[in-house]
């Protein structure tokens, strides 16, 4: 999938986030060695590397359309929604964990979605190859919460994430956030609130935003889920 016909402009200005500790908690799984297999040989046809030069995603996709990004899809239910429900836009999903990078690969081949791609990575990492203002969608669903007080610097969507994701989203372009943990929706509120140029707040919960495992767990305990969206102005 990698090649020189995918990068664009060699001189294009990084905008790195630099994290001390990482956002994620690595959770182990070993796949079978067919699924292994699977995933190698769909990565290198569908993968984009979390770490490289600055893409062209015109050239990514082959085609001049709307861009979604979907950070830490979990098992996948929304990436793949976003590139069934959205043909005529490319879809970007990242996601750490093989498991949900497997699946929403499988759906790419055999559903098939050819609007999407996947990093199999982190997205600090990832953030540094995408233009600016080449986004007209982001979104944020159910992130790790690290809800232990002294883990809360490990938390993705802070300011520093904020500003760049902000930077990436085209002129009307919609930032969309979800979590079932109270006081880490409370913060991202206040990050966003605070970052320039966006615009938004807590709306109602989408009727087309899928049901994650994460969100029916978080359901299930009692918890109660909060829908953050903003535009870029």
């Amino acid at each position: 999938m990698e090649g020189d016909d995918l990068l664009g402009p060699a001189d294009q200005t990084a905008r790195s986030v630099d994290r001390p500790t990482a956002t994620y908690k690595r959770r182990r799984r070993k796949l079978s060695a067919k699924r292994q297999a699977e995933l190698d040989d769909w990565l290198g046809r569908w993968g984009l590397p979390p770490s490289g030069p600055p893409l062209d995603l015109t050239r990514v996709f082959g085609r001049d359309a709307d861009v979604y990004l979907d950070v830490g899809f979990g098992h996948g239910e929304s990436t793949i929604d976003l590139a069934r429900r959205l043909p005529d836009a490319d879809v970007i999903g990242v996601e750490v964990h093989d498991p949900g990078v497997v699946t929403v690969l499988d759906a790419i081949v055999h559903n098939p979605l050819p609007n999407a791609r996947v990093v199999h990575g982190d997205i600090l990492d990832f953030l540094d190859r995408l233009p600016a203002a080449s986004l007209t969608g982001v979104c944020v669903f159910f992130p790790d919460p690290w809800p232990k007080v002294r883990q809360r610097h490990r938390r993705l969507v802070k300011a520093d994430v904020v500003a760049v994701l902000t930077d990436l989203l085209r002129d009307g372009g919609e930032f969309h956030l979800a979590s079932d943990i109270a006081d880490y929706a409370a913060e991202m509120m206040a990050v966003c609130d605070a970052a320039p140029g966006l615009r938004g707040g807590i709306v109602d919960r989408p009727a087309w935003r899928p049901l994650t495992r994460f969100e029916r767990r978080g359901l299930n305990d009692g918890r109660r889920v909060t829908d953050l969206r903003y535009r870029r102005r």
